[in-house]
């Protein structure tokens, strides 16, 4: 059974930092891209970032670039999101997903690799509230 399990959410004030990790168990992560997609209360699911399977590749939302750094280690089946200088706007549930490598998406009829359903396996999700 493939499972997906985010950790590292938490409270954060203006101008901090957390990181999240995204776990796999019954699925080798390195065979996939990775993303992360935020949902705040009342919002639509907005893909933040995405790694190539590689690693050699990612990918950032305008409004996190240069705040946010993706990043993945496949020996230990696990991919980070390092953020830092954190707003309120960043307060969500995080979520981590599988899914093909940006790359390749002239297979997927023009789709972007923050288009959620392009990705298959979801993990549960982890809240991040950033607050004074």
């Amino acid at each position: 059974q493939v499972q997906l399990v985010e950790s590292g959410g938490g409270l954060a004030q203006p101008g901090g930092s957390l990181r999240l990790s995204c776990t796999a168990s019954g699925v080798t992560l390195d065979g996939y891209a990775i993303g992360w997609f935020r949902q705040a209360p009342g919002k639509e699911r907005e893909g933040v970032s995405c790694i190539s399977s590689s690693g050699g590749n990612t990918y950032y939302a305008d409004s996190v670039k240069g705040r946010f750094t993706i990043s993945r280690d496949n020996a230990k089946n696990t991919v980070y999101l390092q953020m830092n200088s954190l707003k309120p706007e960043d307060t969500a549930v995080y979520y981590c997903a599988t899914g093909p490598d940006p790359m390749h998406l002239s297979a997927y009829g023009g789709a972007k690799w923050y288009d959620p359903p392009l990705y298959d396996y979801w993990g549960q999700g982890t809240p991040v509230t950033v607050s004074s």
